[in-house]
């Protein structure tokens, strides 16, 4: 009778514009996660090439198939109908340091939404998805590693709560 779960109608309500549901991510969906993992990888190499593998290189080392293989790992993906307009992962694991207490943690490991659907909700929606899988996990604390030149991404973040928690420095020594 009804199509969508509870959270897929929450989600349609919140975000009118866009026609999306978020749904865990499936072995049928690997070739376009890795399409999708590819024109991530893609961008940051173009935004800086002196830091960031290409995107081929990349494609020969990680697959998000590892993702879905491991009872740690999460993927969910933003769909229309049948093409995947987003994903992201994210991992949990109980963080264990010298210097801090042990807590549960989770991380967003991905985040991607096709240039053409971003502005629309899709990014937010899918933190939001897995930020409610963290916590029904246990999870106490949620990390995301964004490059600075990354100022879009930032901001959604920010705009999601996130905080700087530790300021991590670079300098490079090849232009000495």
């Amino acid at each position: 009778m009804f199509k969508h779960t509870l959270y897929e109608f929450l989600l349609l309500a919140s975000f009118p514009m866009s026609t999306f549901v978020i749904k865990p991510a499936l072995f049928d969906d690997l070739e376009q996660l890795n399409d999708l993992m590819f024109e991530l990888h893609d961008e940051h190499h173009i935004q800086s090439p002196e830091l960031f593998k290409t995107a081929e290189e990349i494609e020969q080392e990680k697959s998000i198939a590892r993702y879905l293989d491991n009872p740690e790992c999460l993927v969910y993906v933003a769909r229309i109908e049948d093409e995947i307009i987003g994903f992201v992962s994210g991992h949990f694991c109980e963080l264990i340091s010298t210097v801090s207490k042990p807590v549960m943690m989770g991380s967003v490991d991905e985040l991607y939404v096709l240039p053409e659907y971003r502005k629309q909700g899709t990014a937010k929606a899918l933190i939001e998805k897995i930020e409610a899988t963290f916590v029904d996990y246990g999870v106490k604390q949620m990390f995301v590693e964004v490059w600075d030149f990354n100022q879009t991404a930032i901001s959604l973040y920010e705009n999601q709560g996130f905080g700087h928690h530790i300021h991590w420095l670079r300098k490079s020594l090849s232009e000495r």
